[in-house]
């Protein structure tokens, strides 16, 4: 079966972020994708110009259309729109999916052959579906596209999510690396914002440090939406029934060669391109 990918998120005018690389990221990999559109967004390279959060209702309703119907393999969470959005959201998806986790350790990433992927996946491997959560806070422009009382509500997203992907700046916002312990989450933290030639991604949880992944950083202005793509990226990799590491090794590698393969439109933060394969 195409592996089925909810992804609720914020519409991007411009193209290049949010629900439309989103849906972009899943159907280039070979997965279906269907939202929960959660905002409208007047946006280009240079900005957000406006803002229309979708009723919370309407987010709610488009979710139970979709799952009533086709269901999905996985889950993807990225802007929320409202505080109200993120609580109606958390309950709908608690209830939808019931989770009861498994720590995940280092000792577990990998043991004869067989990654950890079902370790992130509860007791129940094949009836738990994968919920990844990119609490986007800011635009690659700088704009800002959650309040203080969103990212507040943001807790309850990260307890029933399986894997957090925040920046940097984002990280320490929620936090710091104490969010493993304090929601029992899994974190890849994305190293972009990092200084230097060279990036560092992280991916960990309670118990620690499970893998790095180190790259040369690619010196260009056409990353927006790279944060969008590569949670799209990892919720399909999961869909399809990769391990967490795997996942993150097709997602990271699809997100580089989009970001090579950018075309240079607008004056600002342009989109990054289309790889053909992972």
């Amino acid at each position: 079966m195409v592996p089925r990918v909810l992804i609720i998120a914020g519409s991007d005018s411009g193209g290049g972020a949010g629900i439309q690389a989103d849906v972009r990221t899943v159907t280039m990999l070979g997965g279906h994708a269907m939202t929960a559109i959660t905002a409208i967004t007047a946006q280009n390279t240079l900005g957000v110009q406006a803002v229309h959060p979708v009723p919370t209702d309407m987010v709610v309703a488009q979710m139970e259309s979709v799952l009533s119907d086709i269901g999905a393999d996985a889950v993807k969470i990225g802007m929320i729109g409202s505080a109200q959005t993120a609580h109606a959201v958390a309950d709908f998806l608690s209830s939808s999916f019931p989770r009861k986790r498994e720590p995940v350790s280092p000792a577990n990433v990998q043991s004869q052959g067989v990654e950890m992927g079902s370790r992130l996946r509860g007791n129940d491997v094949a009836e738990v579906t994968p919920i990844i959560f990119d609490p986007v806070m800011v635009a690659t422009s700088g704009s800002v596209l959650a309040d203080a009382d969103t990212i507040a509500a943001f807790e309850r997203l990260m307890r029933i999510a399986t894997v957090v992907t925040p920046n940097i700046p984002e990280l320490a916002a929620l936090g710091g690396d104490s969010i493993a312990k304090r929601f029992g989450c899994t974190v890849l933290a994305k190293g972009g914002h990092g200084e230097g030639a060279t990036l560092t991604d992280r991916l960990f949880d309670a118990g620690g440090t499970i893998k790095q992944w180190r790259s040369q950083r690619i010196d260009t202005p056409h990353t927006h939406g790279t944060g969008c793509t590569l949670a799209s990226a990892l919720a399909t990799g999961l869909a399809q029934g990769l391990g967490i590491v795997s996942a993150i090794d097709m997602a990271r590698r699809y997100v580089r060669d989009s970001i090579k393969l950018a075309p240079g439109l607008g004056v600002g933060h342009g989109p990054m391109g289309v790889p053909r394969r992972a």
